[in-house]
């Protein structure tokens, strides 16, 4: 039987997310900020550990290890998917934000290199090794703490709000992978609207944590695809599609839940029926 709940604090959530990720701070400055791998990544992207450590703590306080055990099984729970039609934006969205970016920067005369390093043949691992870290991740952000945001302030608010907090605690990271300051701009800014997102896809699929693990995934290996490794991404262009992406779901959908149409009669399961 399915313990739920009822005692989530996000606040507390976001404190002990940032007190147990001091260590891996600490250690990334120490030890030179870069792993050994391609893609420009410092220590501290060992941070994905800490959500589901922080929301595994607050449940077992709560719940013992069946809270913790209901919270891991959320990895999986795509059978509360009803209308399968969503998956695809889960998986194709952030492609397709990518691969419009690159159209952009391309038509635009952006920097881009004349020969790229794009492992395609390297996307199943990749997607493998991103599942992972974005499962962690979202146990905590989409299977913890997100519902109790939006009954508070609404699923607009509430992925905003998210946003800024998930992407405050990437900064430190972006500085150890020696980013500059207007990249870290955009790129915040990018990761806010990636949140609505992935809050527009969660609440579509009866709050499917499955579901927004792979928009997280997605986006992730979608970024290690782009010319070299993520390296010639403009979190700027990347920023103004998601903005018109995102500007789409406010428009056609009611902000207070992010699941209901706005201006149309008929409901999403007479269209995807």
């Amino acid at each position: 039987m399915s313990i739920q709940s009822t005692n989530e604090s996000p606040l507390k959530f976001f404190i002990l997310v940032f007190v147990l990720s001091i260590p891996i701070w600490l250690i990334s400055s120490l030890l030179g900020n870069k792993l050994p791998i391609p893609i420009n990544l410092p220590i501290s992207a060992l941070l994905f550990l800490i959500p589901v450590t922080a929301a595994s703590i607050l449940l077992y306080n709560q719940n013992g290890w069946h809270g913790v055990n209901d919270l891991l099984k959320k990895v999986f729970d795509y059978r509360k998917i009803k209308n399968k039609i969503w998956v695809l934006p889960a998986l194709l969205l952030a492609p397709l934000i990518y691969v419009l970016s690159y159209a952009i920067m391309r038509s635009a005369g952006l920097p881009l290199p004349d020969s790229t390093t794009t492992p395609f043949l390297m996307t199943p691992v990749f997607f493998a090794a991103f599942f992972i870290g974005a499962a962690c991740e979202e146990l905590g952000w989409s299977g913890y703490v997100i519902d109790s945001m939006q009954k508070r302030w609404g699923a607009l608010t509430a992925g905003i709000v998210l946003g800024l907090v998930w992407q405050a605690w990437h900064i430190i990271g972006d500085l150890q992978a020696q980013n500059t300051a207007a990249w870290i701009v955009w790129h915040s800014l990018y990761s806010v609207g990636l949140r609505i997102l992935i809050v527009w896809i969660y609440n579509n699929t009866q709050k499917s944590v499955f579901a927004a693990i792979l928009v997280h995934t997605m986006d992730n290996v979608s970024w290690t695809l782009f010319p070299n490794y993520g390296s010639h991404f403009d979190p700027f262009i990347g920023f103004i599609v998601m903005t018109v992406v995102v500007g789409i779901i406010i428009f056609l959908w009611d902000r207070k839940t992010l699941a209901q149409y706005r201006y149309l009669r008929l409901k999403p399961k007479d269209i995807f029926q």
